[in-house]
């Protein structure tokens, strides 16, 4: 991708660097994928799509007349259609969420309610339209990804063959009733996001604890039995592909993983599924890498049948949303319009370049789930994905829709440099700071990239007191300004990594579950940096995660952090110990994101050179909180 520098419009960053983005009139920036064949998939999942529009949802295109969503799709250079089927999405039991109950048992389970009905009339709008349509069953009732693979409600005592045969009869009948209905899906995808197998425990591939499961032979066998379905429905003398699909679409390890076993067990199919969200999943250089290596080891083609990215930030419908800014060390996109046709042409180059011919396309997922009452991502709850759609929030195509077509351009687009990421150190008094080789720089397509810099020079030895300043520097490449917030300081902050911006724990020691305590890359969920130390479950934990210093001098210290999160634990507290004395704590209570707060324990009197630190959890079912910047430094005499 060429890039270029312009020292016009820096004062930009200020404007644009997390809130303003093309408006629905404007034009956006794609640069064109060199060589793309007209054939490559552009397509989209609009499975919410029959359920949002019973619930009162309207769409409109970039002129703001009402129109239907696959005309807008098609004019947008959309050629594919997405949509999952669900075996029966209705409640099994009442669904409780903080003791109220959200909905009833026998009501939907909501998420588009995806049961044959809504998917056939889907599947025969699209092929009305003149789209190709991929059909997605996930042989459940309700969402299947890599942590469930529920089986449907009605097959809940069937193992065996049993099991198989009737993911043979239901797959081969759903598809005669497409064939009837002159809809028959031109590809078709067995499962779900297949990390861990399907159809748990039958066929799931790892054992949790100790828990009896059909293993690869399991998982193997079902798959065969869904591809037979496929092969004998499918319209005579017709080429109909099979998927196998799989989350987390930059590890490389997983891919081989599962379809080494796929491959040994002689499994008939054409296409290789990844989810990609690189906010969850990583670059798109290990993408791209995966890609490579599969589609070289396996001869198979390959998909990204999921990605997304947001265009804002803000919430539509007071539900939360799952989005994490992306932004690692090298790379990342701001959570914009523009932000988001940039991710999207640069997972089509990805595939595209890795794959090349084999690589088949990109679906988006869900860019028109807008935020409707009563269409949320399950019954009782709202949406929480409509800052990913390609439609703002009253149902008016994005400017970023058109990247489909843009891939596609013939004349290249300028992009260069607006502005700059300002790096922040802290010195310090009179020492000689490391300073940063790179800085990321920010682009008008809304990307960023880190790129070397030479800073200015500057006499660090000669500052004796405490201040705060910016040091200037230019990129080597082209000399364009960048900065960095220096402080100089006499605390000595001993927390090597404070921020975890490693994306490691590092010398932290996690006693719990690394499933509800981990470190996570959310620029938004981060008081500075990307990275954080971040808590969540669904039910009941204790966790304590600590870190302890020896040899250090003895003296008066503090310890701090920055906390936010959604309240509601019986306990978490920031404490000291093992350092001569009683342990110290003080609690933290949070009041709701991004409600940052610093919570200190001064006066901690190190007798012995030794000291441990650390924040102790006891939450609630769905508490959740991010932690950032710990010092623990010595006070200065």
């Amino acid at each position: 991708m060429a890039r270029y520098f312009s020292f016009m419009a820096v004062f930009s960053v200020l404007l644009t660097l997390f809130c303003l983005s093309p408006s629905s009139g404007e034009q956006i920036i794609v640069e064109p994928v060199p060589g793309l064949s007209r054939d490559f998939i552009c397509g989209a999942d609009v499975s919410t799509l029959a359920w949002i529009e019973e619930c009162g949802g309207k769409y409109y295109n970039s002129a703001g007349k009402e129109e239907d969503l696959f005309s807008i799709l098609k004019n947008a250079g959309v050629n594919w259609i997405r949509l999952r089927l669900w075996h029966n999405p209705v409640n099994p039991a009442n669904v409780v969420v903080g003791g109220n109950v959200i909905s009833k048992r026998g009501d939907p389970s909501g998420g588009g309610n995806n049961n044959l009905e809504r998917t056939l009339s889907m599947a025969k709008r699209a092929k009305a339209a003149g789209f190709k349509v991929l059909l997605n069953f996930h042989y459940s009732d309700f969402w299947a990804d890599p942590d469930k693979q529920n089986k449907p409600r009605a097959w809940a005592k069937l193992s065996g063959k049993k099991l198989e045969e009737a993911v043979y009869k239901y797959t081969y009948e759903t598809l005669e009733k497409m064939k009837d209905e002159k809809c028959f899906p031109d590809m078709v995808q067995i499962g779900n996001e297949l990390n861990g197998g399907m159809l748990w425990p039958d066929g799931k591939t790892w054992s949790d604890n100790g828990e009896k499961i059909g293993g690869f032979a399991g998982f193997t066998g079902l798959l065969k039995q869904g591809i037979r379905a496929v092969n004998k429905a499918k319209p005579r003398g017709s080429f109909v592909k099979v998927m196998i699909h799989l989350a987390d679409g930059a590890d490389n390890s997983l891919y081989r993983y599962v379809f080494d076993e796929i491959t040994k067990a002689k499994i008939d199919f054409d296409v290789i599924g990844l989810s990609f969200y690189p906010y969850w999943h990583g670059s798109i250089d290990a993408l791209k890498a995966n890609i490579r290596d599969i589609t070289v080891r396996y001869g198979k083609e390959v998909c990204v049948v999921e990605t997304a990215y947001a265009f804002t930030e803000e919430d539509g419908d007071n539900q939360g949303n799952v989005f994490q800014v992306y932004s690692d060390e090298k790379h990342g996109y701001l959570p914009t319009v523009q932000g988001q046709a940039t991710e999207v042409r640069d997972v089509i180059a990805a595939v595209h370049e890795a794959a090349g011919e084999k690589g088949l396309g990109v679906f988006y997922w869900e860019p028109a789930w807008i935020p409707v009452e009563g269409a949320g991502w399950r019954t009782g709850e709202g949406n929480n994905w409509e800052n990913q759609a390609m439609f703002d929030y009253k149902g008016r195509e994005l400017p970023s829709l058109s990247v489909f077509k843009r891939v596609f351009d013939n004349q290249v687009p300028e992009i260069k440099a607006v502005a700059c990421e300002p790096a922040k150190i802290t010195v310090p008094v009179g020492t000689e700071p490391v300073l940063p080789a790179e800085v990321k720089i920010i682009f008008n397509d809304d990307s960023l990239e880190a790129v070397p810099v030479v800073w200015e020079n500057h006499d660090f030895s000669g500052e004796k007191r405490e201040r705060t300043f910016s040091l200037s520097g230019k990129t080597r490449d082209s000399g364009f300004p960048v900065t960095a917030d220096v402080t100089i300081s006499r605390k000595v902050n001993l927390v090597t990594d404070s921020s975890w911006e490693s994306g490691k724990l590092g010398d932290w020691v996690l006693d719990g579950n690394g499933k509800y305590c981990f470190v996570e890359n959310n620029k938004s969920n981060a008081y500075s940096g990307t990275w954080t130390y971040k808590y969540w479950w669904s039910d009941p934990f204790k966790s304590t995660l600590s870190r302890t210093f020896t040899g250090i001098p003895d003296g008066t210290y503090t310890l701090s952090l920055y906390a936010m999160g959604g309240g509601g634990e019986n306990t978490i507290e920031l404490f000291a110990e093992n350092y001569g004395g009683p342990r110290v704590f003080t609690e933290v209570v949070n009041t709701g994101w991004k409600n940052w707060k610093q919570y200190t324990v001064s006066g901690i009197e190190v007798r012995g050179g030794k000291c441990t630190i650390g924040i102790h959890i006891d939450a609630n079912g769905g508490n959740w909180g991010n932690f950032d910047d710990v010092e623990f430094y010595l006070e200065p005499n």
